[in-house]
């Protein structure tokens, strides 16, 4: 056999595996994500690189994303703080929200939240809207939080500040829909899929630690 047919040969059983190999193009602006025009943190915090998530209870998008989220969050490393803010858009979104922040009070937030997804999108458990304190209660109870303790978080003025919190910063960022991926304050993830999404999400980390491409 030749050289060039060899070569050739060589490049054909390798070209897989560089492919494979080859970087993730950068993000664009416009494209990929939007620059915020008022950037800032959400809760900075120094050393960390926040990712925040805009998310409604009631959103089935955000529910379908929930399980894919949580997988990319347990693999981020040390210095990346991620961050869900509840949507308080009005009416139903705001009940939730407030159910959140009621959650987090009385400490059972990462263990319920998941669960409220499946209430309200598999098992039908809890309804999308007007739903009451009596009913957020009650679920929320199974966790071991009494009932009127619940009520009494839900309707506490550390809840109402939370959500004006977060109504405030989904307004600054200019949030147009849910689930929404928010980078260091500074960027508005724009993908096509969750896994786009995600991918974005993690070359935009990657640039704020200084790693990755402008």
């Amino acid at each position: 056999m030749t050289l060039f047919p060899r070569l050739l040969l060589m490049l054909l059983a390798t070209a897989p595996l560089l492919a494979w190999a080859a970087p993730a193009a950068a993000p664009v602006e416009g494209q990929d994500y939007e620059l915020i025009a008022e950037p800032g943190p959400f809760a900075p915090l120094a050393g960390k690189i926040e990712v925040v998530e805009v998310f409604g209870y009631t959103c089935p998008h955000c529910a379908h994303f929930e399980p894919q989220l949580e997988a990319w969050v347990a693999k981020q490393p040390a210095d990346v703080r991620f961050t869900p803010v509840p949507a308080a858009f009005g009416g139903y979104w705001d009940s939730y929200a407030r159910a959140f922040y009621a959650a987090e009070q009385v400490g059972v937030r990462q263990r319920s939240h998941a669960d409220v997804f499946k209430a309200l999108h598999v098992q039908g458990s809890l309804p999308v809207q007007n739903v009451s304190p009596d009913e957020l209660a009650t679920f929320y109870s199974q966790y071991g939080v009494q009932p009127q303790r619940f009520v009494e978080a839900l309707r506490s003025p550390q809840v109402d500040d939370k959500v004006k919190n977060a109504r405030a910063f989904a307004m600054r960022v200019k949030v147009t829909g849910t689930p929404m991926l928010i980078v260091n304050g500074k960027y508005l993830v724009k993908g096509k899929t969750f896994d786009d999404t995600l991918r974005i999400a993690s070359a935009l980390v990657a640039r704020e630690r200084g790693t990755g491409r402008r």
